[in-house]
């Protein structure tokens, strides 16, 4: 693959005096979460909708799962998907061949039938496996390292992925539940309640106008995104061992679902152990990892620890956070009026929300850290995320109590998404950024795989508590709610009260 540092050296002809190649990413990356946040809006909602309703009729807790397994899986699935762009395909054709298994997988969700239902999550989940990582690593290509384009680059590229995610609710979203679409549906002789699967179509529809965007402006990427020389070995060994260690992550995590309990006999006696406590590891592993690299003399030992510290306190950012597409969704549905000024909305459209608030206050965030720059360390500002990210479940305390004489007002979830995006600009472009400063030279890759790991169990989190969910039990909705906050809190204090142990592992790195 070519290397970044190499393109040439200034390119102005594209988007705002930017590299050409960027338009193409842009527009390609926004139909690519058109569809992924299009369907996501739906996904939870459609599993547990009754089959009288044309959905799947799961509980809630079974519907949690399969969301939090697929969600998992995007993030696991990065991992390998990076390693066959760097060492096979290169990454322009593989964001192509990502690209069309995301749109047949789109396609298949569009077929009234659960076998087309699981096979429709899998190639989702495979493709964005491999168009995701890459699409981003081409941005970075289109740029040398000390271009001071490259951050304004990045700026506009996230634009394009809020874009994305902001329009793709509304539309699939009015389409799968207004009344509006399911009579157009009925009067023109189709089944109004299929309509879960014309908008999977158009999410469908929307990787397809990526995918021609792509190809036509092809072009653009002439000097980024190669395959490595076809006079280096393919190292195949090597990619069936990341393949089958991704693939022992992920039947591990699977134990956890499965209910079972394993009697181990233990000097005569009988211990069950129940596999469900598996998922306690996810926070066990990276603690007894920090403890380890953290008592290390080694200077790059101890920044590893930085590193497992940030992405746990990134683990449990995204075990609540990621419940915008499950517990969100179904409070949404199932307790919030969907009704401002006499316009009734689909419920989904609150999914578009925290979309707003990254395009209305990523400006603000982008002047705060450039004026306070380094005053402010990687750890206060993960804090930060942290600590409105609790702040957000606190305000659903009361919100869940008032349930009790009826639905509440939707200015509860705008207050919650609100929260939410101000944790998230605090702590996720911040994490990015300190991974790759943290990472030894010739560990880059390993560290950004254990940020997606993390990325991934803490989605697969997200889905497993969603589970507990309950629409018919205020106080328990109540507790709920406040637990979690009280988890993510403690993280908060603990984080806060390392942070000058944690700015020490990190060194000169700020």
């Amino acid at each position: 693959m070519q290397n970044p540092a190499s393109s040439p050296a200034r390119d102005e002809s594209g988007l705002f005096g930017h590299p050409r190649g960027l338009t193409n990413l842009f527009f390609t990356e926004l139909w690519e979460r058109f569809g992924y946040y299009g369907m996501r809006a739906l996904l939870t909602l459609f599993m547990v909708a009754p089959l009288a309703k044309g959905g799947l009729g799961f509980d809630n807790r079974t519907a949690g799962i399969i969301y939090g397994t697929y969600t998992m899986s995007v993030y696991m699935l990065s991992i390998p998907g990076g390693y066959i762009a760097d060492n096979f395909l290169g990454a322009r054709a593989t964001v192509f061949w990502g690209g069309v298994i995301i749109a047949a997988g789109y396609l298949s969700l569009a077929v009234h039938s659960p076998t087309f239902f699981y096979l429709g999550l899998v190639l989702v989940a495979c493709g964005t496996g491999l168009l995701k990582p890459n699409i981003s690593s081409m941005v970075g290509s289109l740029y040398t390292k000390d271009d001071p384009r490259r951050d304004s680059g990045f700026s506009i590229f996230y634009m394009g992925i809020n874009t994305g995610a902001l329009v793709a609710p509304l539309i699939t979203g009015w389409v799968a539940q207004s009344d509006m679409a399911k009579e157009f549906l009925a009067n023109h002789g189709f089944d109004p309640n299929k309509s879960w699967h014309w908008a999977f179509a158009i999410s469908g529809i929307g990787m397809i106008f990526g995918l021609i965007t792509y190809v036509l402006q092809r072009h653009r990427l002439a000097d980024v995104g190669h395959a490595p020389s076809a006079d280096i070995p393919r190292p195949w060994g090597k990619l069936l061992a990341v393949l089958a260690a991704s693939a022992l992550v992920f039947w591990i995590v699977r134990l956890s679902d499965s209910g079972l309990k394993v009697d181990w006999g233990v000097m005569g006696k009988t211990i069950t152990f129940d596999l469900a406590w598996i998922s306690y590891s996810y926070v066990i592993v990276p603690v007894l990892a920090i403890i380890w690299f953290g008592t290390r003399s080694d200077p790059a030992q101890r920044r590893m620890a930085a590193v497992f510290v940030f992405a746990l306190c990134y683990l449990i950012f995204c075990a609540i956070f990621e419940q915008a597409g499950s517990t969100i969704s179904l409070f949404a549905d199932q307790l919030t009026r969907t009704e401002i000024a006499g316009f009734k909305f689909p419920s989904s459209w609150f999914q578009s929300v925290n979309s707003i608030f990254v395009i209305l206050l990523s400006p603000v965030f982008a002047f705060v850290w450039v004026k306070w720059g380094d005053r402010i360390p990687s750890p206060i500002k993960f804090s930060f995320g942290l600590f409105f990210l609790a702040l957000s479940f606190v305000l659903m305390v009361p919100a869940a109590k008032l349930t009790i004489d009826g639905r509440i007002s939707p200015m509860w979830l705008v207050g919650l998404f609100f929260l939410q995006t101000v944790g998230e600009l605090a702590l996720s472009p911040v994490g990015l950024s300190t991974m790759t400063k943290l990472a030894p030279a010739n560990l880059v890759g390993l560290v950004m795989g254990v940020w997606f790991l993390a990325a991934a169990l803490g989605n697969k989190l997200a889905g497993t508590v969603a589970g507990d969910f309950t629409s018919t039990d205020p106080n328990a909705l109540s507790n709920f709610f406040l637990h979690q906050a009280g988890w993510v809190g403690l993280a908060f204090v603990a984080l806060l009260a390392l942070a000058p142990w944690v700015k020490k592992l990190m060194g000169e790195v700020k």
